[in-house]
């Protein structure tokens, strides 16, 4: 068994911890943990080695396999490290081609897989979390039903034929003699389909996200708050016994853990004002061990009563240094580079126009495919860097679309006057019912909530 002891430095100070989570590469093999347990096939000693790692653009995990040097078994598992996230999430692929078989594809124990055009659905619980790919999944059901099956032939025939056939309707699937749907649900919000089009939209991939329901909150341990405590929590604020501090002008720290590698460290906040905009909360965070920075703007404000887009020509300098305030629920999108970013995928920040593509860029460094793409994934990711650095440096002219349907995104024109200049066009919009159920707005009462609904 592998036990990691702090350093020591010569002094005799311990030295800041390594990060937990860190990128998967070959140099990880230091960091595998082996505990010995039992095997639950022939209940002798095995080993099981556990290795925590990031995975890009996606979430921490926990890389998890078992082998017995007795009977054989052996086990391979993936468990979710990060937080639940806020909405579940739901993902259709649409599989056409043999390299759809190929997607990677990561799921936690929260999600249930079904394929319509085989009646095939895997419910929530009924599998361990893994990291597999289409293919995968369906191999791996095709040897859970041919398990047994030579007994089952021998005392129900009847059923172990039935079985049979279904066995080949998903090996013609494997073929791809018609096209099928993979649908994956997960309450947690921790599980993804990859698309290899990165950093394109893929058509034949589909990301919604959805709120859960209570019976789905007590699934994953989240329960409510009782009738008596909510009409506490909600009731009124004597004006008598209102805060008197000023926040405006104090800088709040709060203890936290580092995005990065989890590791103890603080988060700095402030409330400060936009002009010509509203009131927002500004957080930042320095971690001691791994060095990691973070910078986040959460607005101070409500949601308001229309979505906004902003569409911004980036023809200049002057256009690169525009001030932007980004929500935690703006998208963005280039489309000269059919190129999508949601809302997810970069946090709320308020930086410059250049500031924002630049963190884009960064996060299209390239590290999702060091390891596991072919090489004409990670040229094809090149190219693409190549021109989003020649879009830096103005020899390509775009449009930025920043779409927020909370509207709590803003970005700075360039006349005195604020209104929207020759490269800037704003445009508000009526928010749709997905938009509404997306940040939560469908099932919220916020008139007579005292009553019992």
């Amino acid at each position: 068994m592998t036990t990691v002891v702090p350093e020591t430095s010569a002094e005799g100070a311990t030295a800041a911890p390594e990060p937990i989570f860190q990128d998967i590469s070959g140099e990880q093999t230091a960091e595998i943990v082996e505990i010995e347990s039992a095997c639950m096939s022939c209940f002798q000693t095995g080993i099981t080695r556990l290795l925590p790692t990031k995975i890009p653009f996606f979430r921490e995990v926990v890389l998890m396999s078992f082998k017995c040097e007795h009977c054989g078994y052996t086990n391979n598992e993936m468990q979710s490290a990060s937080e639940i996230q806020k909405n579940g999430v739901r993902i259709e692929l649409d599989v056409k081609t043999p390299s759809d078989l190929n997607r990677r594809v990561v799921r936690s124990d929260n999600s249930s897989i079904s394929i319509p055009e085989v009646e095939l659905e895997i419910p929530v619980q009924s599998q361990k979390g893994e990291v597999t790919t289409v293919e995968g999944i369906i191999e791996r059901t095709i040897a859970g039903l041919s398990q047994d099956q030579d007994k089952r032939r021998i005392d129900h025939p009847t059923e172990a034929s039935s079985i049979d056939d279904y066995i080949e309707r998903l090996r013609q699937l494997k073929e791809l003699q018609t096209p099928f749907r993979v649908l994956l649900e997960d309450i947690s919000g921790n599980s993804f389909i990859e698309n290899p089009l990165a950093p394109a939209t893929d058509a034949q991939l589909k990301t919604s996200h959805f709120s859960r329901t209570k019976a789905q909150n007590e699934l994953l341990g989240l329960y409510e708050q009782n009738h008596e405590e909510e009409q506490h929590l909600l009731k009124p604020i004597a004006e008598d016994e209102w805060p008197i501090e000023n926040l405006h002008g104090e800088v709040l720290q709060f203890a936290t853990n580092c995005p990065n590698c989890q590791a103890p460290c603080e988060t700095n906040m402030k409330l400060t004002n936009i002009p010509h905009f509203k009131e927002v909360v500004i957080m930042a965070t320095v971690c001691g061990s791994c060095g990691h920075k973070t910078n986040e703007v959460k607005s101070g404000g409500g949601i308001e009563t229309q979505g906004v887009r902003f569409k911004v020509r980036i023809s200049s300098k002057e256009d690169l240094t525009r001030d932007v305030l980004k929500s935690e629920t703006c998208s963005l999108a280039i489309p000269e580079l059919d190129m999508d970013v949601g809302p997810h995928a970069l946090c709320g920040r308020f930086t410059t126009v250049e500031g924002l593509l630049v963190a884009m860029r960064e996060q299209l460094d390239g590290r999702f495919f060091h390891d596991s793409a072919d090489e004409a994934s990670k040229q094809q990711l090149q190219r693409f860097l190549e021109t989003f650095d020649n879009v830096l440096k103005l020899e390509h002219v775009i449009t930025l679309v920043l779409q927020d349907p909370a509207g709590n995104t803003y970005v700075q024109s360039l006349r005195d006057d604020d209104e929207p200049d020759d490269n800037l066009t704003v445009e508000r919009y009526d928010r749709s019912f997905e938009d509404n159920e997306e940040l939560g707005l469908n099932d919220m009462k916020t008139e007579n909530y005292e009553e019992n609904a």
